[in-house]
């Protein structure tokens, strides 16, 4: 059975809350094996026979809109996913960046060469943006609380669903999937 990260975009914030005893009791309810949360941002690491992600992802999505009230896009990754995108990591090898105001964009599809060239062309700002296929990795050298990038850009320029992790929570998830 193949160990599956699960990241919920905007959850706990505002009004679009979720415990996560509520959450980890929804996995279940879906058949999802051991479900098991990390902070209270909606990251959920557990257990799956279904080879299709993306059907996995919908019936987590239509059941938290059902027992919660609202939608939250979803996206999965299998543990060999995660550990990936640890490895693929652009800055991997720069001793100036600090893991805390690291962020990695995780797509719902590779939004093609197109959106890669878009990125790039976001100019005129501190922050590092690299897209590598169904990620993006963005480095915020003055931290993420005031930055300068507009996200409105970036998100016109993937046209994807996402959901951000810091450095740190990727690095967690991919521990507990291991």
């Amino acid at each position: 059975m193949a160990a599956i990260v699960s990241m919920l975009r905007g959850v706990n914030l505002g009004k679009r809350r979720i415990k996560m005893d509520a959450l980890r009791n929804l996995y279940e309810s879906l058949g999802l094996q051991d479900p098991r949360t990390y902070v209270q941002s909606g990251n959920v690491v557990f257990g799956c026979k279904d080879r299709s992600l993306e059907k996995v992802a919908k019936r987590i999505e239509a059941a938290i809109e059902k027992q919660f009230g609202f939608q939250s896009d979803t996206i999965l990754r299998t543990a060999a996913e995660m550990k990936d995108v640890v490895q693929r990591n652009p800055f991997a090898k720069r001793d100036d960046v600090h893991p805390g105001k690291l962020l990695v964009m995780f797509l719902d599809r590779d939004p093609g060469p197109e959106a890669g060239k878009k990125i790039a062309a976001i100019a005129d700002v501190p922050e590092e943006l690299y897209l590598d296929g169904r990620e993006l990795y963005i480095y915020f050298p003055n931290g993420q609380a005031r930055p300068t990038l507009k996200m409105t850009l970036v998100d016109k320029a993937l046209n994807a669903r996402w959901t951000g992790r810091n450095w740190n929570t990727v690095l967690a998830l991919l521990e507990m999937a291991e």
